[in-house]
């Protein structure tokens, strides 16, 4: 297993693109290790599915803190005592601060369920819905201080169909995310 960057996963929720990223690591080529899962909520579905893989699972409720930047602390020590050398947010819903993102720049992916730079932050399926737009998609790239500002690493295209609502839109886009997170992972780690 030497060679392999050690990858911890952030999640807020089921984790579906987490288990993406754990089955891409299965394979004997692939230049990272899945070794930590963290979640900001405790109650959060990928956590088992994590542990279930025999994955190192701990949830780090950002209620229990006064400040966000004592979450943070907390999560970045965690980070450090497990030799983390990559971070995916994978569905993390939580903003981090600029103190933070320069720890991990270069360091640090999310994917983006948008065709970045266009929609920003949340309820993107809807808005590229109400805009016309002919073709959505996905987005991996840094984390930067900036909210979905980083460098672009990989993007993959949907079509926009008639009658599509935002679920529509968004369980079409996850097929996608799924293929080019893991992809995009490697290419970080040197694939």
């Amino acid at each position: 297993m030497s060679g392999l960057k050690k990858v911890a996963v952030l999640i807020s929720g089921r984790g579906s693109n987490m288990t993406a990223l754990i089955e891409a690591a299965k394979a004997d080529d692939y230049p990272a290790e899945i070794v930590l899962v963290i979640s900001n909520k405790p109650e959060a579905k990928g956590l088992d599915v994590a542990r279930s893989e025999n994955i190192a699972a701990i949830a780090i409720d950002h209620t229990e803190f006064d400040s966000r930047e004592a979450f943070e602390d907390a999560l970045h020590k965690t980070l450090l005592e497990h030799d983390i050398e990559i971070i995916a947010c994978a569905g993390f819903m939580r903003k981090l601060t600029a103190t933070f993102t320069r720890k991990w720049e270069g360091a640090m992916i999310n994917i983006h369920p948008s065709l970045l730079p266009k929609y920003k932050g949340l309820n993107t399926h809807q808005r590229a819905l109400e805009a016309g737009d002919t073709e959505h998609g996905c987005t991996v790239h840094y984390v930067t201080a900036e909210l979905d500002s980083g460098p672009i690493i990989m993007q993959a295209k949907v079509p926009v169909l008639k009658g599509d609502t935002p679920d529509d839109l968004a369980a079409r886009i996850l097929l996608e995310e799924h293929r080019i997170f893991p992809l995009s992972l490697a290419k970080v780690c040197g694939l």
